[in-house]
């Protein structure tokens, strides 16, 4: 059976997929990461998780098993994606404080031009910030590759009073509705459909 196809740069999913004992091939998708302009943040989500999927099946061929996510920091309507430099992640930190927002994340699994597709979404709080703890966590370099400036398995733990879902999610993977998606294909470890592909 080959690897499973991870179209994904992210560590924190290559680590969440590795502890599930699922052999991997890291093959980073080139696709934008942009919404077309017309989408919710939910749709958009499953939108990038499939065009990543498809653009890396181009890349492997389309026999391969592919997955792909994309993760969406949601404050209302408005999506708050990676900052482009620390004044932009002092915005993002700033409107999340003492609020509460949703992470969505789409995830799709490509195999011979189909894909199935799902978006998981949780609800997070964050404690009032003052500006020391921006600066601090700023200072720290940990709010530039993720989206809404922040990572809730770091360092803005301390941020977090409340997580209503999925806790993986948050992360970028979650464990539970992707494990699902890797049955069927015969990936998950406790699978017994699993055939040589």
């Amino acid at each position: 059976m080959k690897p499973l196809v991870l179209a994904s740069g992210s560590p924190r999913r290559r680590e969440y997929l590795e502890l599930l004992g699922i052999p991997l091939e890291v093959v980073v998708s080139g696709a934008e990461e942009k919404n077309p302009g017309n989408l919710y943040a939910v749709e958009n989500a499953k939108f990038l998780a499939e065009k990543k999927a498809l653009d890396v099946a181009q890349k492997v061929g389309a026999s391969r098993h592919i997955l792909a996510a994309d993760t969406i920091v949601a404050l209302g309507s408005q999506e708050l994606g990676k900052p482009l430099d620390a004044e932009d992640a002092r915005r993002m930190l700033s409107m999340l404080s003492n609020r509460s927002h949703t992470v969505f994340t789409g995830v799709s699994l490509a195999h011979l031009g189909q894909t199935k597709t799902l978006v998981v979404s949780t609800e997070v709080r964050f404690r009032a910030l003052t500006k020391e703890m921006v600066e601090w966590y700023i200072a720290s370099g940990e709010p530039f590759d993720k989206a809404g400036a922040y990572g809730i398995q770091g360092l803005a733990a301390a941020f977090v009073e409340a997580v209503e879902g999925s806790y993986s999610n948050v992360v970028g993977l979650p464990l539970v509705e992707t494990s699902k998606l890797l049955e069927d294909a015969g990936y998950a470890p406790w699978s017994k459909t699993g055939k040589e592909r």
